[in-house]
């Protein structure tokens, strides 16, 4: 059945028009459920498991493990009603292979479609995106840092609100007027923002009945949390009370990650989709919020110190609790995807995978080219396209790894994307590795250092990970003296005016290199000549980490590599 529904969308895709690529997408989504619902377990089960392996996103937070029911297909997991109505439902079935990763785990995730569907049946249809979004973010458990790592688990247990409950009260809070968003209007792209609650349904209903402030200041949440000064002073940067509650916050204060949380899980209860950033400055690390405002646009600053230069933030995508990329939280600002265009992109780029599945690698490089040509910014089209590429020049061979094909290809996709930075600089590296893999040593090392040059005044953060990137290969590959001059060069080029961002991924690693090494003086007069360029601060976060280290590697080698 999948096969001959596909081979009917790739008929209808051959033609071309706007109109048969309309027809195309009708086809090609009940193709891509029809492969899913008889995909066996046990395969799914290798190939995911396989996917959080290479992406790193196994935690310990996840069961020891997961097993395949033997012989099954996905699609028992979902009643013959509810398959129907995921197939018949094309705006949800977009969403739905949109968003989707290879690190979802799709037994979970139809699990709670059907439970949600069970429980809600007549709700389920007016909230399907919300549904959707839930069963994205619920289908594993949340890692042990997240929301934040300085509150312990016997005060926050690091686990979400069941689906069932998340479903029911977002409904409901909407339905009598609480939530600052229409609920039913959103995507879930959005909504799995809004999803990821893990406050206490006591908290969220504290939260509705006290946090009062309208969408167009919601920032000012943040501030509801009186600074706990003193707490940072004594250098208590963990939360020490037994219970984590949100009136707990607002009445004995906390620092800034306190802060977030307050504010994230308070916007949560009020039906606005919500993230918390850690981030590191001049002088130590920060946290803040972001959010959807009242036109649909992420605001992503809510709480950030601009004095401070927060050069970097870092959250989770609680869709898989990975890291999101720079590049991501932009096109969330940009909001781009609810284009025309970026439609048209998606559906070229979902074909560009189908055709590379089905052996059809020619047409799938030509899809995958007309996603880029509709939006620049299908990144998984770029990626498709040098996956391609790579496939039939010969993975793994160092000609083809230094190819100049393939060299135009990552100069094409930096300069397309070149006001996203982490991806301008992503691809760039790429080049320069084609560059470096043809022996040409000297251009390579001249346009890395260009490289880390590129974005010291705007995004200090790339300059840095590009010297990190440098003093790692220098670690790997050099002596200890082209080590120490290599991390010198980066201080005086890279590291003046920087902050604890440079320290933590530039110095510290070479600094416990060194002890580990046993070049014990040379790992302090490493930190010394640190803690003159960065022009550290007394007193500060970064002061007393140097100084902790300081100590460690005094201490002896073995102590050296703790945090």
């Amino acid at each position: 059945m999948a096969s001959a529904l596909r081979d009917v969308a790739f008929a209808a895709y051959g033609q071309g028009s706007a109109a048969r690529l309309d027809l195309a997408e009708a086809w090609l989504y009940p193709a891509l459920w029809a492969a899913q619902f008889g995909e066996g377990e046990d395969v799914f089960l290798a190939r995911w498991q396989k996917a959080l392996e290479d992406e790193g996103l196994a935690h310990a937070n996840m069961p020891d493990r997961y097993e395949a029911a033997p012989d099954a297909v996905l699609g028992t997991r979902l009643p013959a009603e509810l398959q129907q109505r995921l197939i018949g439902d094309r705006g949800l079935s977009a969403a739905y292979f949109d968003l989707l990763t290879p690190c979802d785990y799709l037994p979970g995730v139809f699990d709670i479609l059907a439970e949600l569907a069970a429980a809600e049946p007549k709700r389920f249809g007016t909230y399907a995106q919300l549904a959707l979004a839930i069963a994205l973010v619920h289908d594993v458990p949340p890692p042990p840092d997240w929301p934040h790592g300085q509150v312990p688990a016997s005060a926050l247990p690091r686990t979400l609100m069941p689906a069932p409950d998340v479903f029911r009260f977002l409904a409901d809070s909407q339905e009598t007027g609480k939530t600052l968003h229409r609920l039913d209007q959103l995507p879930a792209g959005e909504l799995k923002f809004l999803s990821d609650i893990v406050a206490p349904l006591s908290d969220l209903r504290w939260a509705q009945a006290n946090v009062k402030l309208p969408l167009s200041r919601l920032e000012a949440t943040y501030g509801m949390v009186p600074y706990a000064t003193a707490r940072v002073n004594a250098n208590q940067l963990d939360w020490a009370r037994p219970t984590y509650h949100l009136d707990e916050m607002r009445g004995e204060g906390g620092i800034c990650v306190d802060q977030a949380y307050f504010a994230t899980q308070a916007g949560k209860a009020r039906g606005v989709p919500t993230l918390l950033f850690r981030g590191a400055g001049l002088d130590g690390r920060h946290a803040w919020f972001g959010f959807l405002d009242g036109a649909r646009k992420w605001q992503l600053d809510a709480g950030r110190y601009e004095e401070q230069r927060y050069i970097s933030g870092v959250a989770h995508d609680p869709q898989t609790w990975e890291d999101i990329s720079d590049h991501e939280l932009q096109f969330l600002s940009e909001g781009f995807r609810k284009l025309p265009g970026w439609r048209t992109s998606r559906v070229h780029a979902l074909f560009a995978v189908a055709l590379r599945d089905a052996g059809r690698p020619a047409e799938a490089m030509r899809a995958a080219r007309m996603a880029v040509t509709a939006e620049r910014r299908n990144v998984e089209a770029w990626e498709i396209m040098l996956a391609l590429q790579a496939t039939r020049d010969g993975a793994g061979d160092a000609k083809a790894a230094g190819s100049r094909e393939r060299e135009a290809l990552l100069r094409e996709a930096a300069t397309a994307l070149q006001r996203y930075p982490d991806l301008n600089v992503r691809y760039l590296r790429e080049a320069v590795a084609c560059v470096r893999a043809r022996g040409d040593e000297t251009a390579a090392d001249q346009e890395e250092r260009m490289l880390a040059r590129k974005f010291r005044s705007g995004r200090a953060d790339l300059t840095i990970e590009q010297a990190g990137a440098m003093m790692a290969r220098a670690m790997k590959e050099a002596s200890v003296a082209e080590a120490v001059r290599t991390h010198n060069l980066a201080l005086k080029r890279f590291g003046r005016g920087q902050g604890i961002d440079f320290y933590d991924k530039v110095t510290r690693p070479f600094v416990v290199f060194l002890a580990l090494k046993g070049e014990k003086d040379e790992a302090l007069r490493a930190l010394d000549r640190a803690r003159d360029a960065l022009a550290v601060q007394r007193g500060s976060q970064m002061d007393r980490e140097m100084a902790m280290l300081r100590r460690r590697i005094e201490a002896g080698p073995p102590a050296a590599g703790g945090s």
